[in-house]
C-alpha cells in the first residue's frame, strides 16, 4: 500500500519524542523524501528590537537543537526510511528563522524545446544561475512562490483523492 502524507504524518506524530518540537511538525512527502519541519522555542535576547542579535540567537538555538537531538532524530529517520522506503530530512523553525538540515537534491529528467532552453541559457548568461539545472530550479522556485495558493489547493485535492483511494476495497 502506498503511504499517504497523512498516514506518514500520523506515524511520525506517534513516533517522535513529545519534547522534540513545541507542536506537531509539518511533514512534506514526495516519492523520494520525507521532510519533517518542527518548531522550537525562540531564545530570549536582551534587546528584542535588535534584529541582528535576534537572528544570531535563533541561529544559535537551531544549531544547538541540531546537535543535541541528532541521535534521537536519526533513530526515527532509520525507522521511517525502512518503513516508508524514503529518505528523511529534517528542518526547524525558531522565531523568524528556519533551516533545513541535510536534504536531497534529486536529478529530474526533462525534455525542453529550444524556446525553453533559451530561457535557461539567458539566465545562465546573465549570471542568475550557474547552469541550466540551477536555472530550471530557479524557475520552478519562482513559479512555486507565485502560484502558491493554486498549488496548495491542488495538493489538498490530491491528498483527498489518496484518502478516498486508501479507504476503498482491497484486493486479496
Amino acid at each position: 500500500m502506498a503511504e499517504t502524507e497523512t498516514s506518514i504524518a500520523g506515524w511520525l506524530a506517534g513516533r517522535l519524542p513529545d519534547d522534540l518540537f513545541t507542536g506537531a511538525p509539518e511533514v512534506r512527502v514526495d516519492r523520494e523524501e520525507i521532510t519533517v519541519i518542527g518548531t522550537i522555542d525562540p531564545p530570549t535576547v536582551d534587546d528584542p528590537a535588535d534584529e541582528a542579535a535576534v537572528r544570531e540567537a535563533e541561529a544559535g538555538r537551531i544549531s544547538r537543537f541540531r546537535e543535541s537531538t541528532r541521535e534521537r532524530r536519526m533513530a526515527v529517520a532509520r525507522e521511517a526510511e525502512h518503513r516508508f522506503d524514503r529518505k528523511v530530512a529534517w528542518g526547524v523553525r525558531c522565531g523568524e528563522s528556519s533551516q533545513l538540515f541535510t536534504h536531497l537534491a534529486v536529478p529530474v529528467m526533462t525534455r525542453l524545446r529550444q524556446p525553453q532552453r533559451q530561457v535557461l541559457d539567458t539566465l545562465v548568461a546573465a549570471g542568475v544561475a550557474r547552469s541550466r539545472a540551477d536555472a530550471l530550479a530557479w524557475c520552478v522556485k519562482l513559479v512555486g512562490q507565485h502560484a502558491d495558493s493554486w498549488l496548495s489547493e491542488l495538493r489538498d485535492a490530491m491528498s483527498r483523492v489518496d484518502e478516498i483511494r486508501d479507504g476503498g476495497p482491497t484486493l486479496d
